[in-house]
C-alpha cells in the first residue's frame, strides 16, 4: 500500500502543526518519521489514519483520498489500550469480532498471532498479569491479526525499558518484513530511527528538516 502526501497542512484549532508537507511512502516500506516533541509527528499519523481533519492538501492511500478511518489502516499507540477484563486472546480477538469474523476463524487467527509474537503460553493472562513489553506484544498481535495494509506506529515503545525496547524493535522489523506491510513509525529517538527504518524523514516545526535528514542518511550509510 502506497502513501502520497501532497501539500498537507493540518493541526488543532487555528494554528497548523504541519505546513505544506510533501511525502511519499512506497509499498512495503518501513518509514521512520523522527523529530522532537511538538514537531508534528503524531499529527501526521493522525492525518494519514483519518483521525484528524486536513486544513489543506491531501493524503492519498493507494491513490484514494483519505476521508476517514479504514480497516486497511491500523494505529499502534504508546498506550496499549488493552481491555483489562479480557485476557490476551480475547483482546486480540476483539477487533475481529467487531468486524464480523466468525468465532472459529477469529480464535485461530488470534492464537496464531499470539504465537508469532512469542505469547502462545499467555493467552489466558489478563493485562495486569503481563509485563509492559508483553502487553505491547499483545497490541501488535491484535493489530496485525486484522490484516491491515498500512500500520501507523506512534512511539509505541517509549515507555519500555531499554532491553525490552530493543527486543520489541527486533520483533517489529522481523514481523513487518515477513508480512510486507507498509509502515510509518514515529519516534523522537534517533537511535531507534536509525535501527528500524528503511528510510528516515526528520520533521522540524511542521516541515521536513532537510539538514538533519541528510546527517541521518549519512549515519545510515
Amino acid at each position: 500500500m502506497s502513501v502520497v502526501i501532497e501539500g498537507l497542512t493540518a493541526g488543532y484549532g487555528r494554528t497548523p502543526v504541519l505546513r505544506d508537507l510533501d511525502l511519499v511512502v512506497a509499498p512495503g516500506e518501513l518509514l521512520v518519521v523522527a523529530g522532537p516533541s511538538g514537531c508534528g509527528k503524531s499529527t501526521l499519523l493522525r492525518a494519514v489514519a483519518g483521525l484528524l481533519p486536513i486544513t489543506a492538501g491531501r493524503v492519498l492511500v493507494d491513490g484514494e483520498p483519505v476521508r476517514g478511518t479504514s480497516r486497511d489502516r491500523a494505529v499502534v499507540f504508546q498506550e496499549d489500550g488493552l481491555l483489562p477484563w479480557r485476557n490476551a486472546l480475547r483482546n486480540v480477538e476483539l477487533p475481529l469480532a467487531l468486524g464480523g469474523v466468525g468465532r472459529p476463524e477469529r480464535r485461530a487467527r488470534a492464537r496464531a498471532w499470539l504465537a508469532r509474537v512469542g505469547l502462545a503460553d499467555f493467552e489466558r493472562y489478563l493485562p495486569r498479569e503481563l509485563s509492559g513489553g508483553m502487553r505491547q506484544r499483545v497490541q501488535l498481535a491484535r493489530t496485525l491479526a486484522q490484516g491491515p495494509k498500512l500500520v501507523l506506529m506512534d512511539e509505541p515503545f517509549g515507555a519500555l525499558d531499554a532491553q525490552t525496547r530493543a527486543a520489541m524493535q527486533e520483533l517489529v522489523v522481523e514481523v513487518l518484513r515477513e508480512t510486507g506491510t507498509t509502515t510509518i513509525f514515529v519516534t523522537h529517538d534517533v537511535d531507534e530511527a536509525v535501527r528500524l527504518g528503511d528510510r528516515v524523514v526528520v520533521l522540524g516545526a511542521g516541515e521536513v528538516d532537510v539538514r538533519r535528514e541528510a546527517i541521518l542518511a549519512a549515519v545510515m550509510g
